[in-house]
């Protein structure tokens, strides 16, 4: 029964830590429309996550941040649909390429530039 216990809190520990960092990484997305990739990659690699598990776990982290922020921006009329739409299909086929390269990247390599590369990207430091 013990057992049982330490089991149910670390996993609402580890949930609890997940959404508290979802919500600032939401934030920040929010405000800056960079999508969150860029802080929520590095920080599941600094988790432990592999670098291939990190980049898709985040995206499904960015999938929900970027559906919710579109309706707030939406309500607020900050959304110019048709560009956003034409970004969204060349997004698809560069998504596609860019999953496929990043299978191809050596582990050890990826895991050691990819942090740089994500907190550098957004402010032109790369």
């Amino acid at each position: 029964m013990l057992n049982l216990i330490k089991e149910v809190f670390l996993i609402l520990h580890e949930s609890f830590t997940f959404i508290l960092l979802g919500l600032i990484i939401g934030i920040l997305a929010s405000f800056t429309g960079l999508g969150g990739g860029f802080l929520m990659v590095p920080l599941l690699l600094f988790l432990g996550f592999e670098a291939q598990k990190a980049v898709g776990t985040s995206f499904m982290g960015i999938l929900i941040i970027s559906i919710s922020a579109l309706f707030a921006h939406g309500k607020l009329e900050n959304v110019d649909y048709r560009v956003g739409i034409l970004l969204g299909i060349g997004g698809i086929i560069g998504a596609q390429m860019g999953a496929r390269l990043l299978d191809m990247c050596l582990r050890i390599r990826l895991r050691k530039y990819l942090p740089l590369f994500s907190f550098c990207w957004p402010y032109g430091c790369s």
